[in-house]
């Protein structure tokens, strides 16, 4: 072997991240800082049957479909996982991930706990599944109470759903505890840092 030569062809490409937890933890605010600092990692665009917000961009926040077109999608087999959240559809097509790996990229997901469980019980996808969690369910009650956008009657359901997803966390590869915002971000660029260093 010649001093050229590298051993960095031994390294894992196109690793697919996967994060997980109830919502309200802070699932986005996370990864928009860890993308911010990863050239190597892409943000896996969804679909979505729920209206567009006015901040909101296509492609970029989600890929807007009807019902008729995501219903298509799905018996045509192009979502990898796919779920009805409080009556709104939401996907990951495979042709996203498949673009982003084409690219020489990390897919980088932000998902629903149900969601994440049909992609581990997949044996096509090999992927990284990290659970963010709160720091306690009356943290998490006292932030989505914060967003000021929940009826009590919402509220009562979303905690119930955090409470059942909550008892998954054994079931996924990391757990990162969202207390303080930079302490997660860190944690979170750990978890990938080690995975890359994986040969």
């Amino acid at each position: 072997m010649s001093q050229n030569d590298s051993y960095e062809e031994h390294r894992r490409s196109g690793i697919f991240f996967v994060i997980t937890g109830p919502s309200g933890v802070g699932k986005t605010t996370i990864m928009d800082h860890t993308l911010g600092s990863d050239g190597r990692l892409a943000y896996s665009v969804s679909h979505t049957t729920r209206d567009k917000r006015p901040d909101e961009v296509e492609g970029e926040d989600y890929y807007f479909v009807d019902r008729e077109v995501f219903e298509r999608f799905r018996k045509e087999d192009k979502f990898l996982e796919w779920a009805e959240i409080y009556g709104d559809y939401y996907g990951t097509s495979r042709k996203e991930i498949d673009r982003i790996k084409s690219e020489g990229r990390d897919p980088f997901l932000d998902i629903d706990v149900q969601g994440a469980e049909q992609l581990r019980a997949d044996p096509s996808v090999d992927a990284v599944f990290v659970f963010l969690a709160p720091p306690s369910l009356e943290e998490l009650e006292r932030r989505i109470v914060d967003r000021g956008a929940e009826s009590p009657e919402t509220m009562e359901r979303r905690m119930e759903v955090a409470q059942k997803e909550l008892s998954r966390i054994p079931e996924f590869d990391y757990l990162i505890v969202n207390k303080k915002l930079k302490r997660a971000v860190g944690d979170l660029r750990a978890v990938i840092r080690a995975e890359r260093l994986k040969v």
